[in-house]
């Protein structure tokens, strides 16, 4: 018998933020991170997304840059610590929307699968905190002695390695796609959205927004989930945006 299983994105879809951001953040704090490693690659990224001049893509793409240069060398027994900081101060910090998904799904016997570009050593333990049944992450390789990052990196990113996790899931535990949901915020969550039956943009970015509104699947069947403040609004394809 098929199985129903429910796939999320993390950072942006699940999480109000990144994880890799806040992880980021606390490299800097232990200082394991040179801030002016930040300043000099992210930092103007930022305030032109903060002020919504610049491209959030743009920005992510500068902090992942800044972000594996930083992860080489450093020890597993400090990731460790800093990890485990990240997920027990910051992993409550979700959507309403997508929290009270989770446990439906859980509900009704569904798969809950996460799909993130994240680093492995944060999603695995987003996963365990909220109960999803497997996980594929951005994995970070670790040096032949197994003590430190070596700098390599296989990402999860973007739609192409992203639909690839989703295919092998679909194999293993035998899942029908057209009865299954997928939950995602960004372009990279595309292939994911147009995989399963019932495709879920959650706070999506405008370029996502774009392709939903120009794909005719898209168009019927996703919904654009907008969770502001208190409030969480449920629209189609329809809606105009400037």
């Amino acid at each position: 018998m098929k199985q129903i299983a429910a796939f999320f994105d993390i950072d942006g879809t699940i999480y109000r933020n990144s994880l890799m951001i806040e992880h980021f953040k606390k490299l800097i704090k232990y200082e394991l991170l040179d801030v002016e490693s930040y300043q000099e690659h992210v930092e103007e990224a930022f305030k032109l997304w903060d002020t919504r001049v610049g491209d959030y893509d743009e920005y992510l793409d500068k902090l992942v840059e800044a972000y594996v240069k930083a992860m080489e060398g450093l020890p597993v027994s400090y990731n460790d610590f800093i990890s485990d900081q990240v997920v027990y101060l910051k992993g409550n910090r979700v959507y309403s929307y997508t929290r009270d998904q989770i446990k439906w799904h859980k509900e009704q016997g569904h798969k809950v699968i996460f799909i993130s570009g994240s680093p492995d050593f944060l999603v695995s333990r987003m996963a365990e905190k909220w109960g999803a049944d497997d996980f594929r992450a951005s994995v970070y390789k670790l040096d032949e002695q197994g003590k430190q990052y070596s700098g390599e990196i296989i990402p999860m990113w973007d739609s192409k390695h992203k639909i690839k996790a989703l295919e092998e899931f679909q194999k293993e535990y035998n899942i029908d796609l057209r009865k299954s949901y997928a939950y995602g915020d960004t372009n990279g969550d595309f292939s994911m959205l147009m995989s399963v039956g019932f495709p879920r943009a959650i706070n999506p970015s405008r370029e996502l927004v774009f392709k939903i509104k120009e794909t005719p699947y898209l168009q019927e069947k996703a919904k654009i989930i907008i969770e502001r403040k208190d409030v969480v609004y449920e629209l189609d394809a329809n809606i105009k945006i400037k």
